[in-house]
């Protein structure tokens, strides 16, 4: 990856989100912000990750809502319309545990079959660490915040609701585990 990669990234995200969805793009532009806070646990894949965290919600757009769950839809995209980088779009696809939300939604043999879940759990792990420290509006907040804010605002028994329940003690997981690898760098 080069810093070409995480340009491209965000021309591709701020053109599909920012007129349709400011408040989806603050919160892009935030989760990237994340990704470059985090670079150094990540070495060579740092551009990659910032890349991924840029365009991760961008399935939202409303032009690419084709099955109505982002992750896919955005995938496709960058695949089909892109022919982004394989890593780049297997993050996008599966960021945030979304083969459990896929699940929720009868699509995770869909999912599965065409981006299958990166091995890189250091990739996986800073993707969701960024995303689920990132308010709505780009913030930095808690994962704990997050959950809480993405429950309230979806409703607790709704089928996002009942992923993030699903998902929680996963998401924890792997924020500690970012957490910890960045307070083991030396300063």
């Amino acid at each position: 990856m080069n810093e070409a990669m995480a340009e491209w990234a965000c021309t591709v995200a701020e053109a599909e989100l920012c007129g349709p969805l400011p408040r989806r793009w603050a919160h892009s532009q935030g989760v990237a912000q994340r990704a470059v806070e985090v670079a150094g646990i990540l070495g060579d894949d740092a551009e990659l990750l910032t890349s991924a965290a840029v365009l991760h919600d961008v399935g939202y757009a409303p032009r690419l809502a084709a099955t109505g769950f982002h992750p896919l839809d955005g995938a496709r995209f960058l695949r089909d319309v892109h022919a982004a980088d394989e890593r780049l779009v297997r993050l996008v696809a599966n960021h945030s545990l979304a083969l459990l939300e896929a699940q929720e939604r009868g699509l995770r043999d869909v999912l599965e079959a065409e981006f299958p879940l990166l091995d890189d759990q250091r990739l996986v792990d800073a993707l969701v660490y960024c995303d689920m420290t990132t308010t709505p509006d780009g913030e930095a907040t808690s994962a704990e915040a997050r959950l809480a804010e993405i429950t309230n605002r979806y409703g607790a028994d709704s089928m996002v609701g009942r992923f993030i329940r699903r998902a929680t003690p996963d998401i924890l997981a792997a924020v500690g585990r970012v957490e910890s690898a960045l307070a083991a760098q030396p300063r």
